[in-house]
């Protein structure tokens, strides 16, 4: 007879640990859910009264916000400016990995140097040329100044220092220059890296509220974050509306990292301290 595994203490309480962590986290996305599916009157009672429970405020949202246009704009800004990162940070990071040029190394350490400095040191300048160029509640303004990365040029470039010269060598004896070698050859290994760049940089659009609410000033231009601020008004506020549209928000996001967390995984693990 084959003998039972035994699955020791120490495996027992590591699994409570993780389903416990599991629960805490689960725990207010189901309550944010359940509260937007109740009447304003019951948003205020822990207890769930499932006969009152209804989409009535997604379809609420829907009919008296401009949702669908938040919906487009969020889904253009952050697309355009996750393609843009995706070329530039690649090509840049690409650039510091493989190609000798004069000043290499101080460019890199310039890009380790911006890692360093805070958002809003920068918030104020970039403000004022966004005014100058006229580019205030446009789709220019919302992503040209946000196209490429520091971090991610860093990550890209780590990625392609382990990648084998030799494959680029060959390359080049087959005939293909710099840009085919890089198009054709070395990019696509490099779908893990892409991915992981894609969710990080597309999710921090997506959820995004500062910029957009500083370069938007009318409603046809507000992102989904921005839009939802305006559920809430100075005496009043409608929290199962807010959280409809927190839900339809988040959802997005969730499928995004659902579909591609192995490679996200991935990713950041391959990206190791080569010099």
């Amino acid at each position: 007879m084959k003998k039972r595994k035994t699955i020791s203490p120490v495996r027992i309480l590591f699994y409570i640990i993780l389903i416990s962590y599991a629960v805490i986290t689960l725990g207010p996305f189901i309550w944010s859910f359940i509260t937007s599916l109740k009447p304003t009157s019951e948003t205020d009672n822990f207890t769930v009264n499932f006969s009152q429970l209804s989409f009535k405020n997604y379809g609420y949202i829907f009919t008296n916000f401009p949702f669908l246009r938040w919906l487009l704009n969020s889904i253009i800004i952050a697309s355009v400016v996750s393609i843009g990162n995706l070329v530039f940070n690649s090509m840049a990071g690409y650039a510091l990995a493989r190609i000798n040029f004069p000043g290499r190394k101080y460019l890199f350490l310039a890009i380790l140097g911006m890692m360093m400095i805070p958002g809003q040191v920068v918030m104020v300048p970039t403000y004022m040329l966004l005014s100058k160029l006229g580019w205030m509640n446009t789709y220019m303004g919302m992503t040209i100044p946000f196209l490429t990365n520091m971090f991610l040029i860093f990550l890209m470039r780590q990625f392609f220092l382990g990648i084998p010269k030799e494959l680029e060598e060959a390359a080049a004896i087959d005939g293909l220059g710099r840009f085919g070698t890089f198009f054709r050859i070395v990019l696509p290994m490099a779908t893990t890296a892409l991915t992981t760049q894609f969710i990080l940089v597309f999710t921090g659009n997506w959820n995004s509220f500062m910029w957009p609410s500083l370069i938007a000033t009318s409603s046809d231009m507000y992102t989904l974050p921005v839009g939802l601020n305006s559920f809430k008004g100075q005496y009043f506020q409608f929290p199962d509306q807010v959280l409809a549209g927190a839900m339809l928000l988040s959802l997005p996001m969730i499928a995004v990292f659902l579909i591609f967390q192995k490679k996200f995984i991935k990713g950041i693990a391959s990206t190791g301290g080569k010099e």
